[in-house]
């Protein structure tokens, strides 16, 4: 078990212990950052690749998934502040081309209330599953670098059945956040990599994040993410840090650093990217889970902390603050996959483990 520890490592033994423990639970390499009251502390555990002893990276570059949705809503709300775009104008005034129901709003992408199928498949209550892009086992594997357009994943999902009319659900979908972006590059006439660099990446001097699009590269250095699955008979483990991250577009396909998402959320949270009333709109929650538009709420011992945390194949991304940035915990995860999920009792644990340490003073 390899760990690397710098900063006010030797203050934090709770937190060394908490990475080492879950890297044993089974993770592959974990880097976390917690910045707070005491300072910064960065630490890691696990290792950087399987079977190598090489120690892992405190600030190697990791697949955010779905950490990927605050971005893409931050922007979206930085050009409403702006007059580029409409909160609560039908989406089908930006994207006339897909036929939306006009009562779909751009709020409702941000909140996952437009009721549209999700791309990437959907689990219905009665226990049903109706399958999307392929992003699972053999059939991902064979295709992890084919290139998936926007507007195909988006047509795919017109041409399903809505999970309920506009605004009078919730339901976590992809393809909302597809659209999102789509509607931030038309009513820009720029890719949403470019205005990403222009709202938030350059402002903040933050020089470790990527919005990939196609492209399966991922900046060095990082850690490696792994996909273990079944072809023929036999058990198969591949290395999946290179993917093209297409198949789930803006819903999750984003490269960020622990220091660049600290920086970002940091200021985020702190006022400096949204107005106010902005900021408040972003951070008001629905009923069903606490989702605001891009960001989760979560009621602590602590107090709110806001979130948005991703995962993708063999990496994921937590992303924590408490109300006013000052104090943050963002951590890069890799691990060895496969089609069953079967880290995500891992994950969750890990989740709770890091909220209860940093926010809820709990440093058992």
């Amino acid at each position: 078990m390899s760990t690397n520890v710098s900063g006010q490592g030797q203050d934090r033994p709770e937190l060394q212990k908490a990475i080492e423990e879950l890297a044993e639970s089974g993770f592959a390499g974990i880097q976390l950052r917690v910045n707070d009251e005491q300072g910064e502390w960065v630490g890691s555990a696990g290792s950087r690749e399987l079977g190598q002893s090489a120690k892992p990276l405190t600030n190697g570059h990791f697949r955010i998934g779905s950490s990927t949705k605050n971005f893409v809503a931050t922007s979206v709300l930085m050009l409403v502040a702006e007059g580029r775009i409409g909160l609560d104008a039908p989406a089908d005034d930006y994207l006339p081309e897909f036929g939306l129901d006009r009562r779909i709003t751009v709020r409702m992408l941000l909140q996952h209330t437009s009721g549209i199928f999700n791309h990437t498949g959907e689990l219905y209550e009665d226990g049903t599953i109706v399958l999307g892009v392929p992003w699972q086992g053999k059939a991902w594997v064979d295709n992890r670098f084919k290139t998936y357009l926007p507007e195909e994943l988006v047509r795919l999902s017109l041409s399903k059945p809505t999970r309920f009319a506009p605004g009078t659900g919730w339901s976590y979908a992809n393809t909302n956040y597809v659209l999102a972006r789509l509607v931030v590059e038309k009513a820009t006439g720029r890719s949403f990599a470019e205005e990403l660099q222009r709202l938030i990446l350059e402002p903040l001097g933050m020089t470790g994040t990527v919005a990939p699009g196609a492209s399966p590269e991922i900046p060095e250095p990082h850690n490696h993410g792994y996909y273990r699955y079944e072809d023929a008979g036999q058990e198969r483990t591949v290395d999946v840090t290179r993917q093209n991250p297409s198949w789930v577009g803006a819903g999750g396909d984003m490269i960020s650093t622990t220091k660049d998402l600290h920086t970002y959320f940091s200021a985020l949270m702190g006022g400096k990217l949204l107005p106010a009333e902005l900021l408040a709109e972003m951070r008001t929650p629905e009923a069903t889970v606490g989702y605001g538009l891009g960001v989760f709420a979560q009621e602590t011992e602590g107090g709110t902390v806001f979130h948005h945390n991703g995962a993708t194949m063999g990496s994921a991304a937590l992303m924590y603050s408490t109300p006013d940035g000052s104090k943050t915990l963002t951590a890069g995860l890799t691990w060895v996959d496969d089609a069953d999920l079967s880290i995500a009792p891992a994950f969750q644990t890990a989740q709770q483990r890091f909220v209860d340490a940093v926010f809820c003073g709990k440093l058992g």
